[in-house]
């Protein structure tokens, strides 16, 4: 086969799971149990030569998603989840159990955050939360027991590109397992895989899937850590539907379309918002990959900007915890991905009052600046205006 782009691959995606009908698309196998014919059929599925049983273990749509995503991430093989957290949960217990000690970067999802330091630590994980942007600090945090080392590709809410190389290098001095949250960048901008990463992970429910109507979480990595990633997943009841995982898997064969769409469009927002002088810091990347540079945009807006009137005054953008729809959205990491860290380690990352996440769209780039400038413009406090 000749060499295919990214943007063709993930158009012909489909894996074959020997469909008799022949079918364009996956059908939606909307079952909880597959039947057998009789009792040497139902032994050759725990011998491994049957592929299906009970669709907590696996189903075909499910199998589809993660071995779509592995394929787009360059892995060996993938999993799909119930969700981002989820996925996250069954990566790191793939290679972690209780008493071994996680390194995990400060500048995470809060969710994550908390899943690392609240929820695993009350199970006996020790966790070291450090700056991933200084290598001296990770490699100090190191201990004898330390297993993993976990960041983000692209950092939430900052946007802190993270030194891949680096830190393969540095897992691979003290024989340590790495994972990467890649689901700001794709595996459109990104592939941590190819770089050397032993585990990635997705939120699928924003870009993979794309469309704001979905719940799921895609791991990949090689067979030995997703066989124990996948077992994870069926044996902790984290598993996805059929329905979730077909729609996820719609929504992934345009993640290449919309992503270069999004990705221009939040760089042109975010050369706009520099130049505006009630916007203090504009966080974006200065460099992603060839194809772009992401589509979430940060901004600190000036302490002359009344925030609640400035979410009052959105129009048509709406306000939501989540990112990575069609649509432009905004959140409030202070109140909805951050909320759970204390006022100490919000302010050690800078999540403050004035800080907002900007989640770019596919509309017209020239609506999207008029609108965010309108709001921001039309909720000067009336003090600050004389």
């Amino acid at each position: 086969m000749s060499h295919q782009s990214f943007d063709t691959r993930i158009v012909h995606n489909k894996i074959n799971q020997g469909d008799a009908l022949n079918s364009k698309s996956t059908p939606i196998y909307q079952t909880s149990s597959f039947t057998f014919k009789d009792l040497d059929h139902l032994e050759s599925y725990y011998a491994g030569e049957a592929s299906f049983s009970y669709s907590r273990e696996k189903n075909p749509n499910t199998e589809e998603l993660g071995q779509t995503v592995a394929n787009l991430e360059g892995a060996e093989a993938g999993v799909a989840a119930s969700s981002g957290t989820s996925a996250i949960l069954a990566g790191i217990l793939s290679v972690v159990q209780a008493g071994d000690h996680i390194v995990a970067a400060e500048d995470l999802y809060g969710g994550t955050h908390h899943l690392i330091t609240k929820e695993l630590t009350s199970f006996g994980f020790e966790v070291s939360i450090v700056s991933f942007a200084d290598k001296k600090k990770v490699e100090e945090a190191i201990q004898p027991n330390t297993k993993l080392l976990y960041t983000e590709s692209v950092s939430n809410p900052f946007l802190r590109v993270e030194d891949l190389e680096g830190l393969v290098s540095l897992a691979k001095e003290h024989d340590l397992y790495t994972m990467v949250d890649n689901t700001f960048a794709t595996p459109y901008l990104l592939q941590p895989y190819k770089k050397g990463i032993d585990i990635v992970v997705h939120s699928a429910t924003k870009y993979i899937g794309g469309h704001s109507d979905v719940t799921s979480g895609i791991v990949v990595g090689n067979e030995e850590l997703m066989a124990k990633a996948k077992q994870k997943v069926s044996a902790l009841g984290a598993n996805l539907s059929a329905f979730e995982a077909w729609l996820t898997q719609r929504g992934v064969k345009t993640l290449g379309l919309r992503m270069k769409q999004q990705s221009a469009n939040a760089q042109t927002l975010a050369e706009s918002l520099q130049q505006d002088e009630l916007v203090d810091q504009v966080f974006y990347p200065e460099y992603v990959s060839e194809q772009g540079h992401g589509a979430i945009v940060t901004i600190e807006l000036s302490k002359k900007v009344d925030i609640e009137q400035f979410f009052r005054s959105l129009g048509w953008i709406k306000l939501t915890p989540t990112l990575g729809g069609l649509e432009t959205t905004v959140s409030y990491p202070i109140r909805t991905s951050h909320r759970a860290l204390t006022d100490e380690e919000r302010a050690l990352i800078g999540v403050n009052d004035y800080v907002i996440r900007l989640s770019i769209g596919i509309e017209e780039s020239a609506d999207i600046i008029a609108q965010f400038k309108e709001a921001i413009h039309e909720s000067v406090k009336e003090n600050s205006q004389k």
